[in-house]
């Protein structure tokens, strides 16, 4: 049986509401080519959202530079942001990352992160949207 979100829509509206590009990492789990992406780099503040439904992810207080080529933190808004799957696909054993509110592939976590948690959520730039800190 397959998970109801409470951001349910079809590939048809995912496909009108997202970009190609946001559509292919979001639906179909794919991954933007490393250090391309727009949150590679930024140290703005505020607040990072899922691109497909805005459900809240991670603060930039939590955003550090891993040199993996993707945006990265060490810790989430709250335990009940996202979900985790085993992917193993390409030959590996990965903990992949879906937002909890719409099912949507985000990117995947690893314990080779900072303290305080050891982990590192490694995302897709494609897959977030960043909120001003508010001034």
């Amino acid at each position: 049986m397959t998970k109801r979100y409470d951001v349910d829509r079809s590939n048809d509206e995912w496909q009108t509401i997202l970009s190609p590009e946001q559509y292919r990492v979001l639906r179909e789990a794919g991954t933007e080519p490393p250090f391309s992406g727009e949150f590679v780099d930024t140290d703005d503040e505020g607040l990072y959202r899922c691109a497909a439904c805005g459900n809240p992810l991670f603060r930039s207080e939590a955003k550090y530079h891993s040199g993996c080529g993707w945006p990265s933190f060490y810790e989430l808004v709250s335990g009940d942001a996202v979900e985790e799957r085993l992917d193993t696909s390409h030959g590996m054993v990965r903990t992949e990352i879906r937002c909890a509110r719409c099912g949507s592939h985000l990117g995947h976590v690893f314990e080779d992160g900072p303290e305080p948690t050891g982990l590192r959520y490694c995302m897709n730039s494609v897959a977030l949207d960043l909120t001003a800190a508010e001034e």
